[in-house]
């Protein structure tokens, strides 16, 4: 039976008493579902882990995904850069011990893992990870995870004051808590239910917030609020620009948008961002680059490039601090509401959220909203169509007056009677974004911790069950998702319109599926959405410089099938994929192809019998180089209009340089001889004044070996180049 009673949860201050009664009440074979990403509770499950490592008999699995690890040093010349970085960023964050083994390859014969997401490549070589890796969507994640015989879940929540709390909020993670936990209690299983106290975590509320008899253990005690797991910005190269402004261009003004992490992801939103703040640099940006006419007419189709008034609305499986920005930007403002027929009013213009009119109830009625039942009545009391003073009494409804009238919006005399005493003035409690899981840099958490409780309740955090997919209220779903443009990454695409996005043709995993299918299916679905995929061109090795393309003939695996083909984005330009045939989608792909791979491309396309013999590629896409790239946006860098780190930089000054130079050090080293870089560090000059600082951070300023002395020799180089030096 199960374990828990709707009573109170034992509350205590220490997680190795949770360990205790976690073993006393579930006996040894524990099977433990964690959150994805940041809402682990690193204290309890290193305090759970290290007990099973000491004691054999107890047998562990560990059902997750997204175990964060932070940086570690390679080299000890590595390890100067780096070190002072990871103690200024990650602080007293707690490292996760049982993923420091598994990428050491060192958890116990009775510990197992299993994992449904990987920090992308971070798996690639680990063969107990890539045997026990669990391919599933983000969707059915909590049903397999409950399949595979979880019998605890654990999660780091808040509280929203000190002392006892009646309610908890799961903050950064309800995307699979909420619906495991409805398997658990509604099985024979037993099982236990734990929360972990840290009170740096942001109070989210709406679905986020659950009754603390939801628990049967929590651990509260302020040692365990400890730093979070923050995801450092990358830079935004020039590729990367690109695709995210031809992205941008895609988007609709009054729309939807979901979009991911990592440089892609700032990409579309910087540009987002001065398309409403700066829309005159964001034409000119636009202008720069390569429209065929045909990208042209499709993106004033679904698209646009002016300022935004409606604004948008986000629906994404993952908050990232590029939501922020927009918000902040006055990009996403668009408000949803969760009932169909009122969303579905105010997308036709029938429904003025800010001045409520007694049309609204006759037009409610049309599209058959008839009788109010209690939950419809709650749903339009809290958006405030109704009046403050309306009750819901078994068929009726109780006006203010004291009048009392059928909830029947079918009856003429209830309609007149709430629109002279029962309507409100205008909509409230709406929401600009529903997200299921929240990861980022400190800044955002920071933000969201500071945030006006009033602006944090514009964000409403639920399940995955309802942002990745319309099973659950189609109606309402569809109704607010107007528009809607998912933005992801892919690594490759074929010329069939596949894109892999997961892993490489030997079945190695390189991350997961994700939510990735249920965007772009449900983008299928909606009648006015759209899946882009955004896929880099080229990939060059960073050692040789050797190129190799992204977009291929064809792929020993794919992540989306041809069936489900739509838009794929690279650097040179967009390819409207979807009702195309095969020959249409084969060409649009090559034309967004890097050009040092098109002819191959188009031979192979021809022996298969894709595209007609005579077929020769249009001359305006034959010049898809890196080196076009750069003479067409390279001003824009220089002033700053694209810079390199547009949402915020966790790197000092400093460290940035040093991250530039240190690339290139890399690369040198790698590309010329021993004996060259020998040679050379014997002639090096005297120290440059300007240079000191950056060798004293890197400890080179007296070299111990040989090797330090290479690599002095190698960043002065690279610092020159950079001009740090002055």
């Amino acid at each position: 039976m199960p374990t828990h009673c709707t009573t109170q949860p034992l509350i205590l201050d220490n997680v190795e008493q949770c360990v205790d009664e976690i073993l006393q009440r579930l006996g040894k074979d524990i099977r433990v579902g964690l959150p994805l990403g940041l809402g682990k509770p690193p204290e309890l499950i290193n305090a759970l882990y290290q007990r099973a490592k000491a004691d054999s008999s107890i047998h562990l699995t560990i059902l997750t995904a997204l175990s964060l690890e932070k940086p570690v040093a390679s080299s000890e010349i590595e390890a100067a850069f780096l070190q002072p970085f990871v103690d200024r960023v990650w602080g007293d964050c707690p490292d996760l011990l049982y993923a420091v083994d598994a990428t050491q390859g060192k958890l116990p014969a009775n510990v197992k893992l299993h994992e449904f997401f990987f920090k992308p490549g971070s798996r690639m070589g680990n063969a107990n990870a890539q045997q026990n890796y669990v391919s599933t969507n983000y969707t059915t994640a909590a049903r397999d995870i409950y399949e595979q015989g979880c019998n605890l879940a654990m999660q780091a929540v808040c509280k929203p004051g000190d002392g006892e709390a009646s309610e908890y909020s799961l903050s950064c993670n309800p995307d699979t808590s909420i619906e495991l936990v409805r398997l658990l209690r509604d099985s024979e299983r037993s099982h236990l239910l734990v929360g972990v106290v840290n009170q740096n975590l942001p109070y989210m509320a709406h679905s986020a917030v659950v009754p603390s008899d939801e628990f049967d253990l929590v651990v509260d005690h302020p040692r365990y609020t400890t730093t979070l797991f923050s995801t450092p910005k990358l830079p935004v190269g020039l590729a990367d620009y690109a695709l995210g402004f031809y992205a941008s261009a895609l988007i609709k003004d009054g729309g939807t948008l979901q979009v991911g992490i990592g440089a892609l992801g700032d990409a579309v939103v910087h540009a987002l961002g001065l398309r409403h703040t700066n829309n005159a640099n964001y034409r000119r940006v636009i202008e720069a680059m390569n429209w065929s006419a045909a990208n042209t007419s499709l993106a004033e189709q679904i698209g646009g490039q002016q300022p935004f008034q409606t604004g948008l609305y986000g629906a994404t499986e993952m908050f990232v601090d590029g939501f922020l920005h927009l918000m902040q930007a006055g990009v996403l403002k668009r408000k949803v509401y969760d009932h169909w027929a009122l969303q579905r009013l105010i997308h036709q213009g029938k429904c003025n959220p800010e001045q409520l009119t007694a049309s609204v109830l006759d037009d409610l009625a049309s599209l058959g909203v008839r009788e109010i039942r209690p939950e419809d009545f709650a749903v339009l009391k809290r958006h405030g169509l109704l009046a403050a003073g309306v009750v819901l009494d078994g068929v009726h409804l109780v006006l203010p007056n004291g009048q009392r009238v059928l909830a029947n919006l079918a009856e003429t005399y209830t309609r007149s009677a709430l629109a002279e005493h029962g309507l409100g003035t205008e909509l409230v409690n709406g929401t600009v974004l529903h997200a299921g899981f929240f990861l980022g840099p400190n800044t955002m958490y920071a933000a969201l911790k500071n945030m006006p409780v009033a602006k944090r309740n514009l964000i409403h955090m639920l399940g995955v069950e309802h942002v990745n997919q319309l099973d659950l209220n189609h109606a309402l779903y569809s109704a607010q998702r107007e528009h809607a443009r998912f933005v992801n990454t892919g690594i490759m695409a074929t010329l069939s319109g596949a894109v892999v996005s997961d892993g490489l043709a030997d079945g190695r995993v390189i991350s997961g599926v994700g939510g990735q299918y249920n965007f772009v299916s449900m983008a299928h679905k909606l009648p006015t959405g759209r899946s882009i995929l955004m896929v880099r061109a080229v990939r060059e090795n960073e050692a040789g410089g050797q190129a190799s393309s992204n977009i291929v003939f064809s792929y020993g695996h794919c992540t989306i099938p041809r069936h489900l083909r739509d838009i794929v984005v690279t650097e040179y330009g967009i390819a409207d994929l979807r009702a195309k045939s095969d020959s249409e989608v084969a060409k649009a792909l090559i034309h967004v192809a890097d050009s040092r791979f098109q002819g191959e491309l188009l031979t192979q396309a021809k022996a298969a019998g894709k595209i007609e013999p005579g077929y020769e590629i249009p001359e305006q896409f034959r010049h898809n180089t890196p080196e076009n790239l750069i003479r067409r946006l390279n001003t824009f860098l220089e002033k700053q209009v694209l810079p390199p780190f547009p949402l915020g930089c966790d790197f000092t000054e400093q460290e940035w340089v040093l991250a530039q130079a240190l690339k290139g050090v890399k690369a040198q080293a790698a590309t010329t001889p021993k004996w060259k870089l020998l040679l050379k560090t014997v002639f090096t000059g005297k120290l440059p004044e300007p240079a000191l600082p950056y060798l004293e951070r890197m400890k080179l300023t007296k070299p111990r070996t040989l090797q330090d002395k290479v690599v002095r020799m190698l960043l002065l180089e690279q610092l020159k180049l950079l001009k740090a030096l002055g």
